[in-house]
Parts: structure tokens; sequence; C-alpha cells
């Protein structure tokens, strides 16, 4: 058996890292994508590997001399390169084809090992690797029967959006028996070249092919084996992540800050939301929608806060709506003047925008990290600060507050004159008998200097819309704050959510009982693990402290490592100094279950 290799192309899209190289020089955390492709196929004790050069043919080739790599390397070179696709290059080394059996791969690929694997134990003779179609491929597309027999090779113009559970993306890589080299391929690739030119892709032989009684290929669709196609930057960006080493994935999947739906095979438990919610009926409407809203501008600040206040019972005037709380948050933090006191560990979006010297910290009691209302106001009594920041229920402990003891500290930060202000984004999952919310008119009204901040992205379940709100009884630093804002900040789609969604209220809280039972079924199984202290929480999120001998970098990194699970490692965090404690999201309790299951096997239980 032989491998073929086509690296002609120029990878335009790559800018000025394919400027004076080819794109299959460009690196991936280290290492250049045909290092890596060649020393894959030179551990597979192949007869040779033909490579088609073209675009910086000779550095190419300079390059893969200077490489350790045993199997015997031959080039085929295609001179016009910058006016001809790669079906011309494939042209030119057709007569190999034909030779032996061969392994058909771009250049521009990075895989796993396995992904080779499962293409050389298939045993059927000629096969094209595919897998499910996500939302981050681009290219060729197949539809595949019940037998794997490939149905058809589909045009852009054939691409439908509604059929795409159907679909199944070439992943570039495919086996070629010698036969069907002879008797198909090569046969076909001539008429077509001679008929169409040379200004066509490889795939469109395969097509014609396909339409054939006996078309003597069939597809092998991947499973959870990792690979990706670099086009451009981002593609770039992403497979960086993907294939990181194990001591290096978490922290780059962490900087990401989210767009984990890039990436659907991993379970994410550490981001914050609602599992159960929206329902079904609030998206069909949002995707009925859908055109209008993203060809029309939205509104402006005012229209925005009054669908918002229109909800919670406030007045516009009182309220104003952010691009997410964090938002929100920024504006507030870097208006305000004078010392802040904040409770650790915490939210970092708060420290984060203040200078160290201004916030006066109150650390939570260790192990369980708990505090009480009384025990912030006997702290801060002394204390000289304009403002004060309280979590409730917290991020990430989840230690919660009553209402009624939160509504003590309001009437005791306004006889001090002390701005308080409340983020009760998680407050919505809090299991009590009485709405535990702040966001009231008469509360409002009674306590001027309290300031409430809610994510309506976490509460909703709508991240992706970037949803946030601030109220106060302040309406003066509620009209200095939106004149800070862009006038345009929240987009149609958010407006069009807030329109809609108090329609929806009943199925809201439908969910959030269901979330509850969840949680508690979770806490449950979470606590029956001899390797956890589980904490009590009343958000959507549960912390956990390790026993034993393993951290909780090394739990987390053994989790996304292996499972393709990420979780929240707060061992770096400010007021865990280094100490194993996780925070893991509540999820859907079949994705739970497989948390729970694999923190047994990596704990041997």
């Amino acid at each position: 058996m032989q491998a073929m290799i086509l690296a002609a192309g120029m990878g335009k899209r790559l800018k000025e890292l394919t400027s004076n190289a080819t794109k299959c020089m460009v690196e991936v955390n280290g290492v250049t994508m045909i290092e890596r492709m060649l020393s894959q196929l030179d551990r597979r004790n192949l007869e040779r590997i033909v490579v088609v050069v073209g675009y910086e043919g000779q550095k190419l080739m300079d390059y893969i001399e200077s490489l350790e790599i045993r199997t015997p390397i031959i080039y085929v070179n295609n001179e016009i390169y910058y006016k001809t696709n790669n079906i011309y290059s494939l042209f030119l080394a057709r007569n190999y084809l034909t030779e032996d059996d061969t392994i058909l791969l771009e250049s521009d690929l990075i895989f796993e090992d396995a992904v080779l694997q499962r293409l050389l134990d298939n045993p059927y003779p000629s096969l094209a690797l595919v897998a499910k179609f996500e939302s981050w491929m681009d290219g060729t597309v197949v539809t595949l029967d019940e037998e794997n027999n490939i149905k058809n090779f589909l045009g852009k113009k054939d691409f439908e959006f509604q059929e795409i559970p159907k679909y199944y993306k070439t992943v570039n890589i495919y086996k070629f028996s010698k036969d069907f080299s002879r008797s198909h391929y090569v046969p076909f690739l001539e008429a077509y070249s001679k008929a169409l030119g040379n200004n066509e892709y490889y795939e469109q032989v395969l097509k014609v092919i396909t339409l054939l009684d006996k078309p003597e290929i069939k597809a092998e669709p991947l499973g959870q084996e990792a690979w990706y196609e670099i086009d451009d930057v981002q593609d770039l960006n992403i497979a960086e992540s993907i294939f990181a080493e194990k001591e290096e994935k978490l922290d780059k999947f962490s900087k990401r800050w989210g767009g984990y739906w890039r990436y659907p095979q991993m379970l994410d438990f550490c981001y914050l939301v609602n599992p159960f919610y929206p329902n079904q009926k609030l998206i069909d409407e949002m995707k009925a929608n859908f055109e209008r809203l993203l060809c029309e501008y939205p509104s402006g600040m005012e229209i925005n806060s009054l669908l918002a206040a229109k909800y919670y019972g406030l007045h516009k005037e009182q309220v104003c709506v952010g691009n997410g709380a964090a938002e929100l948050i920024k504006e507030l933090m870097e208006s305000g003047e004078g010392k802040i006191g904040m409770i650790y560990p915490t939210f970092e979006e708060y420290p984060n925008r203040k200078n160290q010297e201004e916030i006066v910290p109150f650390f939570a009691s260790r192990p369980a990290f708990r505090y009480t209302a009384d025990e912030l106001m006997e702290f801060y009594e002394d204390k000289d600060i304009q403002s004060l920041v309280l979590i409730n229920p917290d991020n990430p402990s989840g230690n919660y507050i009553e209402k009624q003891d939160v509504l003590k500290m309001a009437d005791w930060a306004q006889r001090r004159g002390i701005m308080f202000i409340v983020d009760e984004s998680f407050v919505d999952f809090a299991d009590t008998n009485e709405p535990a919310s702040l966001l009231e008119e008469e509360i409002l009204q009674k306590y001027k200097t309290l300031v409430v901040v809610k994510s309506i992205s976490k509460s909703f379940g709508v991240p992706g819309l970037r949803l946030g709100i601030l109220a106060s009884g302040d309406e003066e630093m509620i009209s200095v704050l939106k004149k800070r804002m862009s006038i345009w900040n929240i987009n149609s789609f958010g407006e069009f959510y807030m329109q809609i969604f108090e329609k929806y209220k009943s199925n809201y809280e439908d969910a959030l009982e269901r979330f509850k039972e969840v949680r508690r079924t979770y806490v449950k199984e979470l606590s029956a693990c001899p390797f956890l202290e589980v904490l009590p929480s009343q958000a959507n999120y549960v912390m956990c402290r390790l026993i034993g001998n393993k951290t909780s970098r090394e739990l987390a990194e053994n989790l996304l490592n292996k499972y393709n699970i990420l979780i929240k490692d707060l061992s770096k965090k400010k007021g865990f100094e280094g100490e194993s404690y996780i925070r893991l999201a509540v999820k859907r309790p079949e994705e739970n279950q497989k948390l729970i299951d694999a923190m047994r096997t990596e704990f041997g239980v």
C-alpha cells in the first residue's frame, strides 16, 4: 500500500502564514501539518508516499527531505497550480494510483491516529471517510444509505439546512484499491478532465462514479475520532485547541471563554445555563421571525428597557439592559468611585474591573465557604467602603442568603450611604417558598442605594443572545449608565426575545421546578461519591472539594482529554490558594450521569 498527499495549493485564506510557504507547512501547536501527517504515515510500513507539490514546491520538498521519514517519497510537480484545482494534481499522479492500493489525503488535515486506523481496519477495499455534518464544517457533503453506500455528492446549490441530520462531510481521506483506480477512478478522471477542464475538484469524479449501478466505493462514518480541516486562521485556532498536548489542552479551552458549540462532542460542565429552557415553542417562534430580525435594525435602549421592565413589573427608568450581565458589570465597576467590598472567592468579572488597592476583601470561611448577612455587616461595619458586591447565590460556592436577610443588608447599606450591588443571576434556581428576587418596584423604591444585576442569559438558558439587566430606584444613576451604553447594544434577536418571553412565563416556571428536581438527584448522586465533598448549593451548579491525592487540575485535565468533558477547576481562583475544589454545572440527567460515571472511573470507584 502507498499514500498520496495533495499539497499543491496556495492556501490564500491563511494569508501571511502562507505568503512564502505552502499551507501544509503551517504549524499546529509547533508542528507543521505535513510533518505530522508524514510521521503518521511513516509508521504504517507503506511502500512509498507520493506528494503532489506546486506552490512553493521546492521549499516544501527541501523541508520534507530534512525530516526523518523512512518511507520512500516521490514528488509530482503541478507547475500550473495557480490556475488549476486539485483534480489536476491528482490527474498528474494518476499512474501511481493504478500501481498500488492508495491512501489519498489532502495536506491541510490534522487527525489522530485512530482516524487512519479506522480506514485501514475496514476490509472494504475502497472507502471514503466521512463524519456527521456539524456546524463548523465546510466543503463536500454526501448522503448515505443504510449500507453506507454513498447516494449522492451534494453541491452548494443542493445543500438544504433542514436536511443537515442526514448529511455527512467527507474527511478528505480515502482508500482506493488499485483495481478501483484502474477500472473506475482513473478512466473517469481522465474523461472528466478532458471534458470539463482542470479547474475542478477530484470529488466531482467520485460523484459521477456513485451514479453507477456498482460504484465500488463505500463510506466509513467516523465516531469520536478527532480530525480537523484547516483552511483559515480560525480553523487553525480551533485545531490547536483540539490537538493540544494533554497538559495544555485545558488552558487552551478555558481561554476561549465559550464558543463550545464548535466542539459538538464535548460536554460543557463549566459554563452555567438553564438546561430545561427555552421550550420548543418559544424557539419555534424565534425561528419563524429569524429572517426579519436578521435583516432589520433593533430598537434603542429605551425600548429595550421598557420590554425588560414590563416583564419584571418595574418602570423603564429603573432598568438598564445590557449585552449580557458582563457589559453592565463592566460599566458599573468602571464608573464607581471609592473602595468596594467583595466576597472571596467570587465571580472574577467584578474584581477584574477594579484596581486591587480599591478592593476590601471578605474571605468566606473554609472548608464550606459559608457566610451570613450578619457576618458581612459586622465585617464591613468599620470599613471605609463606598459600595459592596453580593452575588446571591454565590459563584462559585453556591452560598445563599435568604431574601429577608439580604433586605436587612440593603437597609444597613442605605443607612451608611453604601451602594449595595446584588447580583442575583442565579436566584431563580433557589429552592424557596416565596419569590427570592429583589426585582420588585416596592423594594427598589425603598432602597435607593440598592442595585440589582441579573443575567437573563443564564436564568433563561439563552447565553447566545447575551441579555442582562441592571435595576435600581436611583433613576439618575440608571440614566447616566444608559448614556454610557451603545444605542444598539442589544441585537434584534435579544429584543424580540424580551418582547415574547412573558407569554412563556408558565413554561419557565415549570422548567425551574424540573431543574430543582434534577439538582436534588444530582447532589445526592455526587454526595455518594467517596472522593467528593459536595457543598450545598441553591444555584445551577455545585461546588465540590476533592478528597484524596488527585488534584482538581488533574481531574479537569483527565476529564477533558479522556472523556471530552469540561469542568471548572477552581484551584487558581483567589480564595482557594491551590486547594482542590471544582465547580460542576447542573445539566440534564443523562449528561450528569456521564460526568459522574467518568469521575468514578478516574477515581477507580
